[in-house]
């Protein structure tokens, strides 16, 4: 794993992107975060991250399109995109109290944390 490396954190949902960017903390990991495609822009001209962990829809755009539109800013930005949610009690209780149902269930903080170390100890990974 690169020790300390920078993950631009995009995701739309603010209590997912909380609960994401507590997660990949935890792990060591400098997390940069935001909902907002221009603020993510300027992260990525100021801090050439190492990773862009990006929801599958964020900012009234496609995760995808983001992405692209992204690493244009930095060709050599790794991607990661998340299409689901981390299981945490904050976020059960939000779906849950209003009697929603979620599918796919939940993943664990440690299948995230495992694929970001994946992806950030393989250089030629999500290029």
């Amino acid at each position: 794993m690169i020790m300390s490396a920078t993950i631009l954190l995009f995701h739309s949902a603010p209590l997912v992107r909380q609960v994401i960017r507590e997660i990949l903390e935890a792990a060591g990991y400098v997390v940069r975060a935001t909902g907002d495609l221009g603020i993510a822009v300027d992260m990525v001209r100021e801090t050439r991250p190492d990773l862009l962990l990006i929801d599958v829809y964020v900012a009234n755009i496609n995760g995808h399109d983001a992405a692209l539109y992204l690493r244009q800013k930095c060709p050599a930005l790794r991607v990661l995109m998340v299409a689901g949610v981390p299981d945490d009690q904050r976020i059960d209780a939000r779906i849950t109290n209003e009697g929603f149902l979620i599918f796919p269930p939940p993943f664990a903080p440690a299948v995230l944390i495992a694929r970001v170390k994946e992806i950030l100890d393989n250089t030629n990974a999500a290029k």
